[in-house]
């Protein structure tokens, strides 16, 4: 009897391949709008659930709040919730940012808690303000328009470089992609067993058996390159121009 792959086992959920959640500091959104006046960063936390660290600040009502950390931002910095100095790890609207600061954790609509540019390292260019929207630049290269009144926080997200670190033993690369909820290493099919894989098995390693699926396949046999004929006749559309 034929196994599951593991592609569709890691998808049910089990324990065995869900993120730990004592590891994770909880969801990092922009606080209350409410919140106005500075902060000040009592401590920088490592979150082994995301790429980039946690910053721990004391607001100016006296709540904490949890932030990204910007680089470069220290312990005992200060930073500006709505209204104050525009420096790394302040929160403000767009509309009070000035042009060529680079911004991250960006909302794409206002007061949803910031969606765009949060991974490790990241940054966005604010490029132009002009009839109640500001146009920035994203990592991609591609910009994109919103209104003034969506917040971001002033600097580059902390934690840049982290793919440079190397990785001296395996078992660091599991634990490390354990918290991220992802595989640490991906084992090719036609390197199975013909009971863990539908590419499995073999006087050598080769597939045996057209790699390209339709999408009424079966779930067990659901592996290969998913080449929907309607994903290219769209295709074939849009270079058409039609």
């Amino acid at each position: 009897m034929g196994k599951r792959i593991i592609s569709r086992r890691r998808g049910s959920g089990t324990p065995t391949y869900r993120s730990p959640s004592h590891r994770h500091h909880g969801p990092i959104y922009h606080p209350s709008a409410a919140l106005v006046g500075d902060g000040k960063v009592i401590s920088i936390l490592p979150a082994p659930g995301r790429t980039a660290p946690v910053a721990e600040v004391t607001g100016p009502d006296g709540s904490t709040v949890r932030m990204l950390a910007i680089a470069g931002l220290a312990t005992g910095d200060t930073v500006a919730f709505h209204e104050g100095k525009v420096d790394r790890g302040s929160i403000m609207p767009l509309s009070r940012i000035p042009d060529g600061t680079l911004v991250s954790n960006i909302e794409v609509k206002p007061f949803d808690g910031g969606r765009l540019v949060r991974a490790a390292g990241g940054s966005a260019l604010v490029t132009a303000h002009a009839a109640g929207e500001v146009t920035i630049q994203l990592p991609s290269g591609d910009f994109k328009r919103l209104l003034e009144t969506c917040r971001a926080q002033v600097g580059a997200v902390g934690g840049g470089g982290r793919l440079e670190r190397p990785i001296i033993k395996a078992g660091k690369k599991v634990w490390a992609t354990r918290s991220l909820a992802r595989a640490a290493f991906k084992v090719r099919g036609v390197a199975m067993n013909p009971v863990n894989h539908p590419f499995g098995g073999g006087a050598h390693q080769h597939v045996g058996r057209p790699s390209t699926v339709s999408s009424g396949t079966w779930p067990g046999a659901k592996v290969g390159r998913f080449s929907r004929s309607i994903r290219k006749k769209r295709r074939r559309d849009r270079e058409r121009g039609v």
